[in-house]
């Protein structure tokens, strides 16, 4: 289903490509825009430009409602593009990926792809180690999100989810809004309804490399996280349903220290779970936006991202699957470790983790949920 899926993608992809506009200006990142606009599942597809005062430039495409390069001024006063991806859509359809993008309508994963809502049980797709990942294989990073450019700053997407869309219940509008502020932030709102009990869960997906060569590993990046819990997995990297403390622990960045210090420690099962880096830490901010939840820092670039939520979880994953056999932007290879995701979110598999934060939106109802990613120099 899969296969046929990206299929029929490139082929609208090489009948739109018959009708390409001129090349246009390149982006300040080096993107050609003419390379992002495909048809896909009938659906057109472009790249979006937001810039503010400070020289600062954020380009998304409406693919997947992905970030595909962040450019930010280094310790020097270059600028440097501190995200993963491609060149083009043709490569985001070819090579499936999360990069950058806006995950719905479950973002990480639901054990066994089952739910249970007011006494039904619902079958989910099965697409990681038996779970539900991302909302299953056609997962809205896959699909195309209606584009509504509001000003030179602001980018509003619109998903319009069918009741029954990888099996998930209700007829679901949800939108994400980027906005770039003056002050080098990405404020990422996401806001869904629904016509029919369902469970919403969404994030963003960007894979960081804040020293701007993501052809080095991000290992060397200094990581603080804002909690003294995290939720453990098993070897399928699934939540126990356990919250246990930090301390003592590799999973302690309480105090900032690099990614890599402990990342290869696989005497501690977690570790060894995860193949290093793979989950949930439970925030200490409660909710409160103006707490930082977490600190990256290049100490090679001198880039900072700071990330702030009103999510109670923020899933710390340090690009353990990149293998070397993906090529992105500039033709450089994504080797182990080459980025830091942070992504902001309720845990995994809440809905069948009666004890944590609910995921449950109801007819009625409206999800909110907010991310900001704000860029700095270290002094």
């Amino acid at each position: 289903m899969k296969n046929s899926f990206l299929l029929a993608g490139v082929a609208a992809l090489m009948l739109s490509a018959c009708n390409s506009k001129p090349t246009q200006e390149l982006t300040l990142s080096g993107l050609d825009p003419v390379k992002f606009e495909a048809t896909v599942n009938n659906a057109a597809t472009h790249l979006y430009t937001l810039k503010n005062k400070a020289g600062m430039e954020v380009c998304i495409t409406n693919f997947g409602g992905r970030i595909v390069s962040v450019m930010v001024p280094d310790k020097n006063g270059v600028m440097q593009d501190v995200v993963l991806g491609f060149d083009s859509i043709a490569d985001y359809i070819n090579v499936p990926s999360d990069f950058g993008a806006s995950i719905g309508r479950y973002a990480n994963r639901i054990n066994q792809g089952k739910i249970v809502l007011d006494g039904d049980t619902i079958q989910l797709p099965q697409n990681n180690f038996g779970h539900c990942l991302h909302g299953g294989p056609k997962g809205w990073q896959y699909q195309v999100y209606d584009a509504k450019p509001i000003d030179e700053t602001t980018l509003e997407l619109t998903r319009i989810s069918p009741d029954g869309d990888e099996q998930f219940p209700g007829n679901v509008t949800a939108k994400v809004t980027y906005k770039l502020t003056d002050d080098n932030a990405i404020d990422i709102k996401y806001s869904a309804t629904t016509d029919k009990k369902t469970v919403i869960n969404m994030t963003n997906h960007s894979y960081f490399n804040l020293s701007g060569n993501p052809a080095k590993p991000a290992t060397d990046h200094i990581l603080y996280v804002n909690a003294d819990n995290y939720t453990p997995v098993d070897s399928t990297f699934m939540t126990t349903g356990e919250i246990v403390t930090v301390k003592e622990t590799p999973m302690d960045f309480t105090t900032p220290k690099t990614v890599g210090q402990d990342i290869t420690k696989f005497d501690f099962i977690q570790l060894k779970n995860g193949n290093g880096y793979d989950h949930n830490w439970v925030l200490n901010t409660n909710g409160d936006l103006s707490q930082v939840a977490a600190k990256l820092t290049s100490p090679e670039s001198g880039i900072t991202l700071e990330v702030y939520t009103n999510e109670p979880g923020i899933q710390v994953y340090t690009g353990n699957f990149l293998d070397g056999t993906v090529t992105g932007k500039k033709g450089i290879t994504y080797n182990q470790r080459a980025s830091v995701c942070l992504e902001t979110q309720h845990y995994p598999d809440s809905p069948n983790k009666p004890q944590w934060p609910s995921v449950v939106l109801e007819p009625g109802q409206t999800y909110d949920s907010e991310c900001i990613f704000k860029f700095s120099v270290e002094k």
